[in-house]
């Protein structure tokens, strides 16, 4: 699929040399439709040349696949980069290849980071990734964490005394092990660094970072593309919208799948 820029100038191309013939008071033309399309959407703040978003077997699919939507709609390919070459598996059995690995990759204008739940806390123990996600760190415009994504962001050490944040279980307790400071919103921004809570989060915090770089007008084009306007069935979705009763059984659940390994989360350092 076309990127939502690409269509969007040849709408407006279209629409232009239109005019010209059907609406002669506006003075469009086609050589004035790039004036146009500045006006409408105005020049972004930094100019975004890579956008890589890390991928590993057992990632959330959806940690990923909605930011990825949302940045493919900026003119800039969203590559899935991966630990290795070939087929990724996502944790709920989704397969998909990856566009290229982390050797590969020395420097992203974005990178987004996805969770997932023992494949997290695993790749938040790989010294290998934490260095290459500190040097791609070093140049990057924006670097973001989905869900429990910051687990892996935050064992970096790049979070320390930085609000963020994360998926909502053990919220606060992991992200104070990183020096992080908990900021319970459902995203958050502090310098150049986006966190997210959980899975569908990261839509949000993805469009935020789009009008934080390219405006307003042009998010809305996106949210238009996507129909972007939820309204779920019943009200829910976050621990304080949950009756009691369900937040305990998911936290259970969680403690099953997490709490043994959950402990080793640390700051790895540089060797």
């Amino acid at each position: 699929m076309k990127s939502l820029y690409l269509v969007l100038t040849g709408l407006i191309f279209i629409a232009c040399n239109t005019a010209q013939k059907e609406v002669k008071d506006k003075n469009i033309t086609i050589e004035n439709h790039n004036d146009m399309m500045k006006e409408i959407f105005g020049t972004p703040k930094q100019t975004i040349k890579s956008i890589g978003i890390l991928v590993y077997d057992g990632v959330n699919s959806m940690d990923f696949i909605g930011p990825r939507y949302v940045f493919g709609s900026s003119g800039v390919k969203a590559l899935l980069v991966g630990l290795k070459s070939g087929t990724v598996k996502s944790a709920n059995g989704l397969e998909f290849s990856v566009n290229t690995i982390i050797d590969s990759v020395q420097k992203l204008d974005i990178l987004v980071i996805p969770g997932g739940t023992i494949a997290t806390v695993k790749a938040a123990s790989n010294k290998k990734l934490l260095n290459w996600i500190r040097k791609i760190d070093e140049n990057s415009v924006y670097t973001a964490s989905v869900c429990t994504g910051g687990w892996i962001l935050g064992a970096t050490g790049l979070l320390k005394d930085k609000k963020a944040s994360t998926n909502w279980y053990r919220e606060e307790e992991i992200l104070t092990r990183f020096g992080a400071i908990p900021a319970n919103e459902r995203y958050t921004k502090d310098g150049k660094y986006w966190t997210s809570a959980g899975v569908t989060a990261g839509m949000d915090m993805s469009l935020a970072i789009v009008a934080d770089n390219w405006g307003e007008n042009y998010t809305q084009g996106i949210m238009l593309d996507m129909e972007y306007d939820a309204k779920p069935p019943i009200e829910g979705g976050s621990p304080e919208k949950t009756n009691t009763k369900v937040r305990q059984m998911i936290e259970l659940m969680y403690d099953t799948m997490l709490a043994s390994s959950i402990d080793s989360l640390q700051i790895i350092h540089k060797k």
